[in-house]
C-alpha cells in the first residue's frame, strides 16, 4: 500500500494480489481450511480517500453502484473495528474508487479493509504500527494481514500468518478477469485435501532468485479444478491463456481471474493484445498488464 497525507485528506492506493502457489493442507474445526500460499501484490489499485467527519459518524461511498450504501463491506467493518479497539470517537468520510474486479480472487475486499486500517490510522493519528494493524486485519479476513507485508509473502494458517519474502526481481503479469464471479466459500467447500500436499519449497527458491522460468514451472493452485467445475465457462479462458506462451499461468485465489507470468513487459503487452484478439465470445473480459509492487 502507498499512503499520502494531504492538508484535509489521506489517500491510500490499495493493490490487488495474485497467488503464485496455493495448497490446501487440512480442514479446520472452525470451518476454514489450513493453506499455504505465495502471494504477490500487483499494480492494479483501488483508491481510498479519507476525510475527517466532525459529527463522529463513519460513512463510505463508492463509484461502483453495487457497493454503494452497503453496510457489510470490509471498509466499514475495518473502520468500526479500529475505533472499537483504540477507543477513538472520531469520524470519517471515505470514498472508495474501485478498479479491482469483484469476486475475482484478487483480494479486492481484503486490500480495501487493510487500506482503511492504514488510512484511518494516519487520519486519526493513532500511531499504530504495521504489525498492530496486521493483527487487526487478521480479524477481518484471511488475506487482510498480507497487505501490511507487501510486495510478496508466504502465508499459512487460513492465510493470516504472514512471512514477508523478497522477490529476486520485479515480475510482470497479465491479469485476465472474465465477468464471472465465484463465491470463495463455494470454491473452498468443494476443495479436496490431498493425501500428499505439494511442497512450496521450489517456487519459494525460484521467487527469491528471481528465476521467472522456474517460478512458471511451479505455479500451483489446488482450488483451480474446483472453480472450473463450478463454472465450466472458465475452462475456455484458461485454455486460451495456456496457448499464448507465457512463462507460466494459473488462477488467482478462488477465482475467477487468471494470470500469465511474463518474462518482461514486451511479452506482457504481446499476451494482453493476443488474448483480446482471441476473446471472440464477446465476454467483455477485462485484461490488465501489471507488475509486482515495489
Amino acid at each position: 500500500m502507498r499512503t499520502e497525507r494531504h492538508t484535509d485528506a489521506v489517500v491510500v492506493w490499495a493493490p490487488a494480489k495474485v497467488n503464485l502457489y496455493l495448497e490446501v493442507l487440512a480442514k479446520r474445526p472452525d470451518g476454514y481450511h489450513e493453506i499455504a500460499t505465495l502471494m504477490v501484490a500487483v499494480s492494479l489499485y483501488d483508491t481510498l480517500e479519507f476525510k475527517e467527519e466532525a459529527s463522529g459518524e463513519i460513512g463510505c461511498d463508492c463509484d461502483l453502484p453495487e457497493l454503494a450504501g452497503r453496510s457489510d463491506n470490509l471498509v466499514l467493518r475495518a473502520a468500526q473495528l479500529l475505533r472499537q479497539r483504540t477507543g477513538s470517537k472520531r469520524g470519517a468520510r471515505i470514498h472508495l474508487g474501485k478498479q479491482i474486479p469483484l469476486a475475482a480472487g484478487l483480494a479486492g475486499g481484503s486490500t480495501d479493509g487493510a487500506a482503511t486500517l492504514a488510512g484511518l490510522n494516519s487520519l486519526w493519528q493513532l500511531g499504530l504500527s504495521d504489525r498492530e494493524l496486521a493483527h487487526l486485519g487478521a480479524e477481518l479476513g484471511s488475506d487482510v494481514a498480507f497487505f501490511f507485508a507487501t510486495p510478496a509473502a508466504w502465508c499459512t494458517g487460513r492465510g493470516e500468518l504472514v512471512q514477508p519474502l523478497v522477490l529476486g526481481r520485479p515480475l510482470w503479469f497479465v491479469l485476465i478477469c472474465p465477468p464471472l464471479g465465484l463465491s470463495t466459500a463455494d470454491v473452498y467447500r468443494g476443495a479436496i485435501v490431498p493425501d500428499q500436499p505439494q511442497t512450496g519449497d521450489p517456487i519459494l527458491r525460484a521467487a527469491r532468485a528471481g528465476d521467472v522460468e522456474d517460478i512458471g514451472r511451479h505455479i500451483h493452485n489446488r482450488l483451480q479444478p474446483v472453480a472450473l467445475r463450478l463454472c465450466p465457462a472458465l475452462a475456455a479462458v484458461q485454455a486460451r491463456l495456456a496457448s499464448l506462451g507465457a512463462a507460466g499461468h494459473g488462477m488467482s485465489g478462488s477465482g475467477s481471474s487468471f494470470f500469465a507470468l511474463c518474462r518482461d513487459s514486451r511479452e506482457a503487452r504481446r499476451i494482453a493484445r493476443r488474448f483480446r484478439q482471441l476473446d471472440e465470445e464477446g465476454m467483455n473480459t477485462r485484461v490488465f498488464i501489471v507488475q509486482s509492487c515495489p
